[in-house]
């Protein structure tokens, strides 16, 4: 850490300065003054932990070159930075600069760079940027900026279209369509347009760009036909993706096409013919290639998987959600199975969601992600686990979730020390847990669900201390809860088994659960009452340490090494919530839940439960479990789904529910609870099923409460029976004092006969009522 600059000023004839990444968090106040050398001509500093504008820069007449990248500048761009009319290079990419851009920008007409990638700024961009005419590398990548992308083209063609060779407008919200004034940039090398609105066909002048290398359209409104026509010229195409918008690629069944492709990626086109384009034979410098839910049908022929360039670090195949059938006998060229020169090299394969059947394929030991899921494959896991054991397998991440696969998961795993992810959910498999997944020391997620396995969970498994998540829901595991699981886990599912016993206390050591379902089982005993020491349920996101962060916000990434290729891998977990089951992927790290419904638990519920305030689930339903709802359940203010129904739960609901603002599914029928439902929007929106089963009054109930007075504080039917006898008793001989007192007194009115017989009915009139009275209110 630098804490003075001080010493620069006397560096009178220093031309060229670089203090990339050095601290500068002490000194900043240095660069307010006239701390640099009149004669600068190249300034760096990149990622210097700068806050501050250094406004000792703006006296620097003769700088050609300014790098401010990757710092903490937090306003507008300031207005000195327009008087450096020297100025080549300008990057201030990766701040927090906001606002819009000024249209003395067109004062810089020497700018052969401009990179404002990475901030917040906004509006759109001024027809200024057409006095320009140097400019060759042009980046406003992830910003606010609006406007015709048309626009930014037609200033740019004013004077510098044979200049500019990179256009980086991707991840901003430009509109408009695509106008002829893009064909005229001849020397366009690099054109970024990717997840923004653009919309309407792609032009076929595209076709002209002949130096064109690398074009990502991706996550726009693009839509109609692309032909061979649009890329007639592209001889030098290099990457082409063009990734979720409404295309069509129609091409000739013996179209050579000119380029040859690194990276192609088409998810979500439509392909004319529906089938694998035979022209990607031609192609052999293949790395990355996706062709996801572009339709594609019949069988993946024989030449496919040869023309991957594997031996660069790298290769991405991603033919998922698509009608892909037959059998997949060699998902791997022969090569891909030979040890690599590069010990980086890593191969992925996505066939998810096709109608592939027959067995699992071999796959390359290179191999470090595959997934194989939702389609109908069969047979057994043992020739996939434990074919050529001798050979070390680099495989990370393995989907084979929602097959026919059955038998037992075979003893071998120890030949597998990568895998990360193991999905085998929803399956036919049978027998115990191995040993050997204690050799998986790396493993972080492992999803059993829906299968017939059986028997205890294996000690083995204490091993796997990285685990984040473990789901073994619905299958046929016995014996008692473990109290051996890792302090990692975010996410423990044991839903559906026959586990028994009472809930472990070491449970509570557990402090990164997110996710608790212990649901159906036949757990008995009491809720634990140390189940407040689950911070993290007690804890927004924002608060969590930064490795359960990286789990529950979803995304594990797994680099190649080779050309930046990456591929995000997204977590999912189920969970029952609002009465029914929900299987969470992108938003997974906003879920909190504890299930515990369907066992044999008594007791109380533990007040302590209500310290959990970012419980955004709560299940107790289905036991036995006495007393009161807890008076501070009106704490757990992010609860959305609550159920604590057939249960014996008595006494009145506490008020406190009323807090429950966020509440969107209640159930509390059948149980022993009394007197009025307290008031508030949710509580009343409810369906009368939500309260059944109790001897509740009040809305949305029909049975209606006595508003006049206070219901009375009883805990049980005998003591209110008691109460309106007593209380009932002394009205009843007060009326009739009354009515004795007055008879006597007034009695020798009776006498007189017209005065007997009006007084008779006027007294008879007086009894009624206050006989009346006594019974409505009873």
């Amino acid at each position: 850490m630098v804490e003075n600059l001080e010493w620069l000023s006397g560096l009178s004839l220093l031309k060229h300065l670089d203090m990339g990444s050095v601290d500068l968090t002490n000194a900043s106040h240095w660069l307010q003054v006239n701390t640099f050398p009149s004669l600068l001509v190249e300034l760096h500093l990149p990622g210097c932990e700068l806050h501050h504008k250094p406004s000792g820069i703006a006296n620097l007449t003769s700088l050609k070159v300014l790098d401010l990248s990757d710092n903490y500048f937090n306003s507008t761009i300031p207005t000195w930075l327009y008087s450096l009319g020297h100025l080549e290079s300008l990057d201030l990419s990766y701040n927090a600069f906001h606002g819009e851009i000024s249209s003395s920008l067109g004062n810089l007409t020497a700018l052969v760079l401009l990179n404002l990638a990475g901030n917040q700024l906004k509006g759109e961009i001024p027809n200024s940027l057409g006095n320009l005419c140097k400019l060759t590398y042009f980046v406003l990548w992830s910003n606010n900026f609006t406007g015709r992308v048309s626009e930014i083209f037609e200033s740019l063609s004013q004077c510098s279209s044979d200049q500019i060779a990179s256009l980086f407008l991707g991840f901003n919200s430009f509109s408009g369509h695509l106008s002829g004034k893009l064909g005229i940039f001849k020397n366009l090398s690099s054109l970024d347009l990717s997840y923004n609105s653009i919309s309407g066909p792609i032009p076929v002048f595209l076709g002209n760009l002949s130096r064109l290398q690398y074009c990502t359209i991706d996550h726009n409104s693009f839509e109609g036909v692309v032909s061979e026509a649009h890329f007639s010229n592209l001889t030098r195409l290099d990457t082409f993706t063009a990734n979720e918008n409404s295309l069509t690629l129609k091409t000739n069944y013996d179209w050579v096409p000119p380029f040859q492709l690194s990276e192609l990626s088409l998810g979500s086109w439509r392909l004319d013919p529906s089938e694998l384009p035979t022209w990607l034979q031609s192609q052999n410098q293949l790395s990355v290639l996706n062709m996801s839910t572009t339709g594609i049908s019949g069988t993946i022929p024989t030449w496919f998987w040869n023309i991957f360039l594997h031996d660069w670090g790298g290769t991405l195949v991603d033919l998922s959600h698509n009608q892909l059938s037959g059998e997949v006998p060699n998902i791997v060229s022969a090569n891909w199975l030979k040890p690599k020169q590069h010990s980086n090299s890593k191969i992925m394969i996505n066939l998810r969601s096709n109608r592939f059947n027959g067995s699992l394929p071999f796959v390359s030991s290179a191999m470090s992600r595959l997934d194989l899921s939702n389609s109908s494959f069969s047979g057994t896991l043992s020739h996939f686990f434990c074919d050529r054991s001798d050979v070390p397998k680099d495989l990370q991440v393995l989907h084979l979730d929602n097959n026919f696969l059955v038998g037992e998961i075979p003893d071998c795993l120890l030949h597998w020390p990568n895998l990360i992810v193991v999905k085998l959910d929803d399956n036919y498999l049978t027998g115990k847990i191995p040993s050997s997944i204690g050799d998986l020391l790396s493993l972080q997620s492992l999803h059993l669900r829906n299968n017939n396995l059986s028997g205890e969970l294996h000690v083995s498994l204490q091993n796997c201390k990285e685990l984040l998540l473990l789901d073994l829901g619905g299958n046929k595991f016995v014996g008692s809860i473990p109290i051996w699981f890792g302090q990692s886990l975010v996410v423990l599912s044991l839903r559906s088994n026959k586990f028994h016993g009472s809930i472990p206390d070491e449970l509570c050591s557990l402090i990164k659960l997110r996710i608790l379902d212990l649901a159906h089982n036949n757990l008995s005993g009491a809720i634990p009452r140390c189940f407040q020491h689950l911070s993290s349920m007690a804890t927004a996101t924002s608060d969590l340490d930064n490795r359960s962060t990286e789990f529950v916000t979803n995304f594990i990434l797994f680099s190649t090494g080779y050309n930046d290729i990456e591929e995000s891998y997204s977590e999912n977990a189920v969970s029952v919530t609002k009465g029914r089951e929900v299987e969470y992927n992108t938003i997974l790290g906003l879920v909190v839940s504890l299930d515990l419904s369907s066992n044999k638990l008594s007791g109380e519920i533990p007040e302590e439960l209500t310290s959990l305030i970012s419980l955004q689930t709560l299940n107790l339903s289905n036991n036995l479990l006495t007393g009161r709802i807890p008076s501070k359940i009106g704490d757990m203010g992010t609860l959305e789904s609550l159920d604590f129904s057939v249960n014996q739960l008595s006494g009145e609901i506490s008020p406190s529910i009323s807090n429950l603002t966020f509440l969107a599914y209640l159930n509390l029928s059948y149980n022993n609870l009394i007197g009025q439902i307290p008031k508030s929007t949710q509580l009343q929106s409810f369906d009368q099923s939500s309260y059944v089963g109790n001897k509740l009054c009040g809305l949305p109930l029909e049975e209606r409460c006595i508003t006049n007075e206070a219901m009375p504080h009883v805990g049980d039917e005998k003591h209110r029976e008691g109460y309106l006898l007593e209380d009932g008793g002394f009205y009843l001989s007060l009326g009739l004092g009354f009515a004795f007192g007055f008879w006597i007194v007034l009695g020798s009115l009776m006498s007189n006969v017209p005065w007997s017989n009006a007084f008779s009915q006027f007294q008879n009139s007086i009894v009624k009522k206050l006989y009346a009275a006594i019974v409505e209110r009873y």
